[in-house]
């Protein structure tokens, strides 16, 4: 099987090491779009058409089902998306673990980028999933941003200020864009606090894997022959895995275990 991946940015490792991980026979094609970066500040009809180039030009590989590993994409392109792609091609959006996070109880932090944060998708989803529990919307600018270029430091000033707008008895923390994934036992240790119950952190990426999987009627096999590679595109170009993504250990199991064809 081939299973492809699309972002903005390197915030689809995550989610393509869970598929690896789930299914390592499955052929990864990672199609993102460093030309393009960073999408936040985009509009909406920009985004989207950002987003159909960079899932052309992973669809021109044959996959036989295609993550949209991007909140942003997420919000803004999914029905664009599905509508140019469905049926042939089943698209998978990414939604933050808002769900599986209250269902926990306790106080839950959504940490996103500013435009996702107090958006009415962002809303929508805290009514539906967590009416009643108690959810601090906290935004994050400039993280996402540094998580791609691998910005240490600024990893660093980004988590420090999101942390400090985080209230000290939040218990869990929803990781409400992919690329913070790759930086989260960092958010965790900003955000924990002394002498309370360790940190719940709820990401997206083993959900989007494992519905990958069910919409093409396959089943998880750890165990199974690993497949033949990795197909990287960079604004749809074919290239290697860049330097900043084998910084992250994501992307250091992806380059060990499916070389770059």
């Amino acid at each position: 099987m081939k299973i492809a991946l699309m972002d903005s940015g390197i915030g689809l490792l995550p989610a393509a090491a869970a598929v690896r991980r789930l299914r390592p026979d499955a052929e990864l094609v990672l199609s993102w779009d460093p030309d393009g970066m960073p999408w936040g500040p985009r509009t909406p009809e920009d985004i989207t058409q950002r987003a159909l180039a960079v899932c052309e030009a992973a669809a021109a590989h044959g996959p036989d089902v295609l993550i949209v590993a991007c909140n942003t994409a997420s919000v803004h392109a999914l029905p664009v998306l599905r509508a140019r792609f469905e049926p042939e091609l089943p698209i998978i959006g990414t939604v933050p673990a808002i769900k599986p996070a209250a269902a926990g109880g306790g106080h839950v932090a959504i940490w996103a980028t500013p435009a996702t944060t107090g958006s009415a998708y962002q809303r929508n989803l805290i009514e539906q999933f967590a009416a009643g529990v108690d959810v601090t919307e906290v935004p994050c600018p400039g993280l996402a941003d540094a998580v791609h270029h691998a910005d240490d430091a600024a990893i660093d000033a980004a988590i420090d200020a999101a942390a400090a707008r985080t209230p000290d008895d939040v218990t869990t923390v929803v990781l409400g864009c992919t690329n913070y994934e790759l930086v989260g036992e960092r958010i965790r240790a900003a955000v924990q606090r002394p002498g309370r119950e360790p940190l719940a952190l709820h990401g997206s990426a083993g959900a989007v894997a494992a519905q990958a999987l069910r919409r093409i009627g396959a089943e998880a096999d750890p165990d199974a022959t690993p497949g033949t590679g990795l197909t990287v595109l960079l604004s749809g170009r074919e290239a290697t895995l860049p330097d900043t993504a084998l910084s992250y250990a994501e992307g250091r199991f992806l380059q060990a275990v499916s070389p770059v064809r």
